[in-house]
């Protein structure tokens, strides 16, 4: 699912309220969610699961292909750990 799916999913199921609305609601959370990491804190969403990230140091590494060592940057990634009610819901039997 993309972002207008859920927006459109969001317009089937509250038809009183305006798509423009609805569609700066999806923004204001994503950019809340965006914030959070940016200054390193976790968000949680219960029930659906925790985004936060986690600091990968500077080390030194090796091409595979030609054995050349190069040096990686220290850089923050995402990580995302979904909650147990969706480890439940996605490993129901079909």
């Amino acid at each position: 699912m993309v972002k207008s799916e859920l927006i459109q999913e969001l317009c089937n199921s509250f038809p009183s309220l305006l798509r423009r609305d609805l569609e700066s609601a999806v923004n204001i959370v994503f950019d809340e969610i965006i914030i959070a990491m940016g200054q390193q804190k976790n968000c949680e969403l219960r029930n659906f699961g925790i985004f936060k990230t986690k600091v990968r140091e500077a080390r030194q590494a090796r091409n595979p292909k030609t054995g050349e060592k190069i040096n990686i940057e220290r850089k923050v990634v995402p990580i995302f750990k979904m909650s147990k009610l969706m480890k439940i819901e996605l490993n129901k039997e079909v």
